[in-house]
């Protein structure tokens, strides 16, 4: 059972190995067709509910609570979602695999394998050593303006420039990449996939490939170089949710150099086993980084000055950190605490909480948005997965003192389900999508808001109709607004099923209408585009 459990965690995106047709019993998977379920709960459910089925975002699936619920109003919730956040799965699995699923969450979940030092430097590989790199930039390509673009379902990020609309090249990386990062130079590009891998690009290349490589864990998210003074590309650090863990190396041949555990007490004083690693940013202004830890709620300033004397600063927040993102001054660090329905504030100069701000259900920013409002100063915003507002938060406490850590506006989304809200210090438009909203209308829509008069109400754009693609029973859900270099685009990613045709809509952001639309059979499920001059200067 174990074995068959950590097979499915280590495999790389194939073909599901799993019997169709009614299950002779459904009180129990066994063989190929309870490795099959395992494979799809770790690809698809873990993230939300925890390997161990905890929950966190998504609710706890442990069978005391599943069992309550039985076989048939599990199917249900599977098959068609719920405003919570969670996607229906109808248009994903086929019947026979949400019946599966509905089997497998009633069934106790196996504890995986732990994956250390030893395991690390295994699969670790220097593809192209250092010394063998080039010593200029080799291609004509305009590296500030080129998006790492997540092919989730085909374990590939796609190299977009941005200035031709091209795809530069693609390239072979983990399963389902969460992010990309940039190094402060702006040579590298840092993916990690929902496998725990994570591949170094270089990006001077004539056409960039991976030139190192290394597992970091058996379930991953979070990647982050580092960025202060004098440490540019010197370290970078990975945050796994399973182990619950995170690991320093250096950074431009990822040779793990130190391993972290998370697992310990909440902030409610309660033991977890299984306290992930959320998101990680880099300060600008102290040699640290900002390590999130979901379950327990503790926030992580990390030194990396000396890594064999590792110092740690621990702030305690609110359980269920997940992502978040720095204000415009690139002090205060805001985080979501999406279960909690709070906001936290970390005072990364002074190295303590500064708030915790009570939002509606499930904050998910993303990295958030910054811009002075008309009337507050200067705010930073938040989407929900929960509720239809975006939550604009004040930002200034030297000079809008009055504003400062609280909720000073709530505006209209045009659904719930949102995973990011976006704008750029060069665009007076506020973006923000909804791709978990259970109708089509709204999951393949965004709410654009002028900055500058926020009393005029939202427009609401599909998103999705402008980009001709074919009609199909899968959603093709608008997801993640990015930005160009120079601020007057914003690209949004159609996300739709595994075998259907997906796209990249790109928009003029001034008019609001369609500037381009990159369709091409290799974009396999866009997801999360990252423009290298915005990740690299953290601006949004």
């Amino acid at each position: 059972m174990l074995k068959g459990l950590r097979n499915a965690l280590l495999l790389s995106v194939m073909p599901m190995a799993m019997a169709t047709g009614a299950f002779a019993n459904e009180a129990a998977l066994t063989g190929a067709t309870k490795d099959a379920a395992a494979k799809i709960y770790f690809e698809r459910c873990a993230g939300c509910h925890g390997v161990l089925r905890k929950g966190a975002t998504g609710k706890n699936l442990e069978p005391a609570a599943t069992s309550k619920l039985g076989q048939q109003r599990l199917e249900k919730i599977i098959a068609n979602g719920t405003e919570g956040g969670m996607v229906n799965f109808d248009d994903i699995l086929s019947k026979d695999e949400i019946k599966m699923m509905a089997t497998y969450i009633q069934m106790p979940p196996d504890s995986p394998p732990e994956w250390g030092l030893a395991d690390m430097k295994g699969s670790w590989k220097i593809i192209v050593p250092v010394d063998k790199r080039p010593t200029k930039k080799m291609n004509n390509v305009n590296l500030d303006n080129v998006f790492s673009v997540t092919l989730r379902d085909s374990g590939e990020v796609a190299l977009i420039d941005g200035d031709t609309k091209k795809i530069w090249n693609i390239v072979k990386t983990g399963y389902a990449v969460h992010i990309s990062r940039i190094s402060y130079s702006g040579r590298y590009v840092y993916v990690i996939g929902r496998d725990g891998k994570l591949d170094l690009i270089d990006l001077w290349m004539e056409k960039p490939q991976v030139v190192a490589t290394i597992k970091t864990g058996l379930d991953a998210r979070s990647v982050e170089t580092s960025k202060f003074k004098g440490y540019e590309d010197k370290y970078a650090i990975a945050g796994s949710y399973w182990p619950p863990q995170y690991v320093i190396m250096d950074g431009l041949t990822l040779e793990p150099l130190k391993i972290v555990s998370t697992r310990g007490n909440t902030v409610d004083g309660e033991y977890h086993p299984e306290p992930r690693v959320a998101s990680i940013v880099a300060s600008q202004i102290k040699p640290e980084f900002v390590v999130n830890v979901k379950e327990t709620g503790l926030i992580k300033l990390v030194d990396y000055t000396d890594i064999k004397n590792l110092k740690e600063v621990t702030i305690e927040s609110a359980k269920f950190l997940h992502d978040g993102g720095w204000d415009a001054s690139k002090r205060y660090f805001l985080v979501a605490a999406n279960a909690s329905n709070k906001v936290a504030v970390v005072d990364t100069k002074e190295g303590k909480l500064a708030a915790l701000v009570d939002t509606k259900s499930k904050p998910h920013p993303g990295r958030g948005a910054n811009f002075v409002h008309p009337k507050f100063g200067p705010v930073w915003a938040t989407s929900h997965l929960g509720a239809d507002v975006i939550t604009l938060i004040g930002t200034d406490p030297e000079k809008h003192p009055e504003f400062a850590w609280k909720v000073v506006e709530e505006l209209k989304n045009h659904g719930s389900g949102s995973l990011f809200v976006k704008t750029h210090p060069k665009s007076s438009n506020l973006w923000a999508d909804a791709p978990l909203m259970p109708e089509r209308e709204a999951a393949e829509s965004v709410t654009v808001y002028d900055i500058n008069n926020l009393a005029k109400g939202p427009e609401v754009i599909n998103v999705a109709k402008m980009a001709g693609l074919p009609e199909s029973k899968a959603v093709k859900r608008t997801v993640h607004a990015e930005y160009n270099e120079a601020g007057d685009e914003v690209w949004f990613s159609l996300w739709a099923g595994k075998t259907e045709p997906s796209a990249i809509v790109i928009l003029d952001d001034k008019t609001r209408k369609m500037k381009a639309v990159i369709k091409d059979p290799k974009l396999i499920t866009p997801t999360g585009k990252f423009n290298v001059k915005n990740t690299q200067h953290d601006i949004y």
